[in-house]
């Protein structure tokens, strides 16, 4: 086996160390835009020809960059937003990989041609990022090196691609989960002023518990005000001097 033949095994080798580092980000549920760093610094590591590398996330307000090695890409990336094309879009509405020679995209993409010339990159290849079934952006490498990028690293910035849907759709459920765990506790927070709101009127006013809420309920209803706000003023008149309503 000579050199050449060892270097791709080398290569996947690290992919897989480093795709392991990933997931111990993730475990430690560190916030997405600090792991879609550590996934850029990681795929600028493996995949030899990425100098460097960046990730595009689209949403309602448009495409921007969450994470890159160096700054000074983040143009080139910024340029293609604005013009409304370039290759990393051109991923994400095909949804495959797009590379581009910068010095045949003149024609195609001249915005971002422009952009890359000025910092000295000349090759680019961008993959879409699929999360849930929706292209949420893409993953951008870039190289000085006008060849760069063949097959085996299109291979390799898949593994990458994959991580970052995997890590983008765990951050998803989990603040999905941690909405609903802080809407159960605000139910349970006003259910818990609920109850003493109607202790408080019970025993000013010797009523039973489905009299007291329906005071509650009326009041609620009287001044368009959410029922647990009509218990937090109770309990709030109850703790000043005055009058029990």
């Amino acid at each position: 086996m000579n050199f050449d033949d060892r270097l791709p095994a080398a290569q996947l080798d690290e992919a897989s160390e480093a795709l392991e580092q990933l997931a111990g980000v993730l475990a430690g549920e560190q916030p997405l835009p600090d792991v879609l760093q550590q996934l850029a610094e990681s795929a600028s590591r493996v995949i030899l020809d990425a100098e460097n590398v960046s990730v595009t996330v689209i949403d309602a307000e448009g495409a921007s960059t969450v994470a890159a090695t160096d700054k000074k890409v983040v143009e080139i990336d910024a340029d293609q937003y604005e013009a409304g094309q370039g290759p990393c879009l051109e991923a994400v509405r095909t949804q495959r990989p797009v590379r581009a020679a910068v010095g045949h995209a003149r024609t195609r993409w001249p915005e971002f041609a422009a952009a890359a010339e000025r910092v000295g990159v000349r090759a680019y290849l961008s993959a879409p990022l699929v999360v849930e079934g929706d292209v949420l952006g893409s993953l951008n490498l870039y190289s000085s090196v006008e060849a760069a990028f063949d097959p085996f690293d299109e291979a390799l910035l898949r593994l990458f691609t994959t991580a970052a849907s995997t890590s983008i759709t765990g951050f998803r459920r989990y603040e999905r989960t941690r909405g609903l765990v802080a809407g159960l506790e605000r139910a349970l927070e006003s259910r818990a002023e609920i109850d003493q709101a109607k202790g408080v009127l019970m025993a000013a006013h010797g009523v039973d518990a489905t009299e007291a809420f329906r005071r509650l309920v009326e009041e609620s209803q009287t001044h368009n005000t959410k029922l647990r706000v009509v218990a937090r003023n109770l309990l709030d008149s109850v703790r000043r001097p005055g009058p029990v309503p």
